[in-house]
């Protein structure tokens, strides 16, 4: 499996437990909130994936980018 791939996998886990755990702890299942803490919890697992990415390069973990075209 291709690490990038291995990568966005866990971003999109990252985004399910902190969105799953945010409704916990919140208690409140609302639409509203359920629709909040979703774009919250998509929000917060894109910049994790971002920062992630951005460490791995810098660690020479993943390619750059010029090396993935």
């Amino acid at each position: 499996m291709n690490p990038v791939t291995r990568l966005k996998l866990s971003s999109f886990l990252f985004t399910v437990l902190w969105t799953g755990g945010m409704l916990w702890w919140s208690g409140a299942f609302e639409p509203a909130s359920i629709i909040i803490w979703s774009i919250g919890g998509a929000l917060a697992g894109y910049l994790w994936y971002r920062a992630m990415r951005w460490q791995f390069q810098l660690m020479g973990m993943l390619p750059r980018n010029e090396q993935m075209r």
